[in-house]
């Protein structure tokens, strides 16, 4: 273990920003790609049982409808992706787009205990994931990249206003 820690140590690629670089960028598609989908019907359709038994976006069908609601995640989602682009550049935009990120995941990582049928009753239950909570538990490593960049934007921010 100590030589692969060794190797890797010395080929440079533990070195700089690579990581940061790596997680902004896969975050930046993220959004792109995320966001592109709201914009059909198909989407919107798939949306309904996540927003609708969202804590805290339950209230985006009342104010916009499903495709409204659709549309609305899809601006934010591309909004936050392009001021995570920016990020590389500005970092108060970058925090910003890291900010969005982190509320955007976190908001989603909500909807897992209160999701119908969330838990496979025929494997006892918790934590046997069954229907949509499969596909919502990759937030929460998507809320821990969003963490990670907005941990770095605001030191990267602090530092250039000293």
């Amino acid at each position: 273990m100590n030589s692969l820690a060794n190797v890797l140590g010395k080929s440079g690629l533990l070195k700089e920003d690579l990581d940061y670089h790596i997680g902004r960028t896969s975050m930046v598609i993220i959004f792109l790609f995320f966001g592109y989908q709201k914009w059909f019907e198909y989407e919107a359709q798939v949306l309904i049982p996540y927003i609708s038994h969202g804590p805290f976006i339950f209230w985006l069908y009342p104010a916009f409808g499903v495709r409204g609601a659709s549309w609305f995640l899809g601006v934010s989602e591309w909004i936050f992706g392009a001021l995570l682009f920016l990020g590389f550049w500005n970092k108060k935009l970058g925090l910003l787009g890291a900010a969005g990120s982190f509320g955007t995941f976190l908001m989603t990582v909500t909807i897992i205990p209160f999701m119908p049928g969330g838990w496979a009753a025929s494997a006892g239950g918790f934590p046997a994931m069954a229907g949509n909570v499969p596909f919502l538990m990759k937030d929460l490593v998507l809320l821990a990249a969003s963490f990670y960049l907005l941990k770095q934007d605001v030191v990267r921010v602090s530092l250039s206003s000293k």
